[in-house]
C-alpha cells in the first residue's frame, strides 16, 4: 500500500520580528517546510536551529517556494523584499503566492496587486494583530482580501498562522482598511489610557490601585490593561513602539483627508505620538506616550509589580 505524500507546499517567510518569528513557528508546527530570511543573520540561525531552511536573499527564497509571506514593518520595506535587489518578484514562478501582513495605505495595497498580476503572480492584502504571544501560538488575526484563486493557494497557510482570518473582499484593499480602522482605535486608546494614568499620577493616587480599580470598571479598555502595565512596570521595551502609531495612525489620517473626512481623536492622538517621538521616545514602547504629560513622577523598573503582558 502506498503511503500518502505531504503536500504542504514550501513557505517562505520574510521577517522573523516579534510576529514574523512566531507565524514561521506555527507554520512548521503544522507540517510546513519553512525557508526565512531576515537582515539579521541570528534571527535567521536561531529559526534554522528549530528546523528551518535559511535562505540568502527574497530571491532566493522565491525560487524555492510557492507562498512568500513578508511580515516587515512597511510598504517601503515590502517595496524592497519584492523589487529591490535580489527581489522576490522577479524570481517568483507565475501562479505562486504572495501573503503581504504589514500595516500599509490601503491604495498602495491594491495597487501592489495589479502589479504582481503582471507577473502573474497572485496576491493577498493580509495585515495582521494580535501581537507576539498569538503570533507564536498560531491565535493572532489576519485581515485579508484578495482573489479567490489567491485564497486557494494559500490553502491552510493561513490557518495554521491565524486563529481568525477574516476575508473581506474579493480584491485587495479591504484588509489595509480594516487594518488601519483597528490601528486608529489602537493609537486612541493607548493615547487615552497614557491621558487617564497621567492625571491619576499627578492627583497623587497611587498607580497600582488606580491600575486596579479601572480594570476592573467600566473604563476599563484592553489598550490600559496592557499597557498601563507597562508604565507600573516602567518597563519602555519596545514591543509596540511609539514611532509604529506616528506611522500608523498618518496612515489613517492620509486615507481619511483623501476624502475629507474628519477625524478629531485620530489626529489629537497621532500628535502626542509625534510629540513622545520628538521628545525622543520613538523606538520606546507605545506605552512611552505617558512622558509628554509634564509635572508627573513615573514608576521606576523594578519597583512595583510587574504586570506586564504581550503587545498588540
Amino acid at each position: 500500500m502506498t503511503m500518502p505524500q505531504d503536500t504542504h507546499p514550501a513557505i517562505g517567510v520574510i521577517g522573523l520580528g516579534a510576529m514574523g518569528r512566531g507565524m514561521a513557528g506555527s507554520l512548521r508546527r503544522a507540517g510546513y517546510p519553512v525557508h526565512v530570511f531576515d537582515v539579521r543573520a541570528e534571527a535567521v540561525q536561531s529559526f534554522v536551529a528549530e528546523g528551518g531552511v535559511a535562505c540568502a536573499s527574497p530571491a532566493e527564497m522565491a525560487q524555492r517556494c510557492e507562498i512568500v509571506v513578508s511580515v516587515v514593518v512597511n510598504a517601503a520595506q515590502t517595496e524592497e523584499v519584492l523589487f529591490g535587489d535580489a527581489g522576490a518578484a522577479a524570481a517568483m514562478r507565475p501562479g505562486s503566492l504572495f501573503v503581504m501582513c504589514s500595516t500599509v495605505d490601503p491604495n498602495w495595497s491594491i495597487a501592489l496587486e495589479g502589479r504582481l498580476a503582471e507577473r502573474g503572480l497572485l496576491y493577498l492584502d493580509a495585515p495582521i494583530s494580535g501581537g507576539a504571544a498569538r503570533a507564536a501560538s498560531g491565535q493572532m488575526t489576519m485581515m485579508t482580501a484578495g482573489r479567490p484563486e489567491a485564497y486557494d493557494k494559500a490553502g491552510g497557510a493561513l490557518a495554521a498562522m491565524a486563529a481568525k482570518v477574516y476575508r473581506l473582499g474579493d480584491r485587495a484593499g479591504n484588509g489595509s482598511k480594516v487594518k488601519i480602522i483597528n490601528q486608529l482605535l489602537a493609537g486612541v486608546h493607548i493615547a487615552a489610557a497614557a491621558e487617564a494614568m497621567a492625571l491619576g499620577l499627578r492627583e497623587g493616587v497611587d498607580a497600582a490601585s488606580l491600575y486596579e480599580v479601572i480594570t476592573h470598571s467600566a473604563g476599563n479598555s484592553w489598550m490600559f490593561e496592557n499597557r498601563m502595565a507597562h508604565v507600573l512596570a516602567g518597563d519602555y521595551t519596545p514591543l509596540s513602539a511609539v514611532d509604529i502609531f506616528v506611522k500608523d495612525l498618518g496612515l489613517v489620517l492620509d486615507t481619511a483627508r483623501a476624502t475629507k473626512f474628519p477625524l478629531p481623536l485620530a489626529s489629537t492622538a497621532h500628535q502626542m505620538f509625534m510629540q513622545a517621538s520628538s521628545a525622543g521616545h520613538g523606538r520606546e514602547d507605545d506605552a512611552a506616550v505617558i512622558k509628554i504629560f509634564p509635572g508627573i513622577e513615573l514608576p521606576q523598573a523594578g519597583r512595583g509589580a510587574d504586570l506586564s503582558s504581550p503587545a498588540d
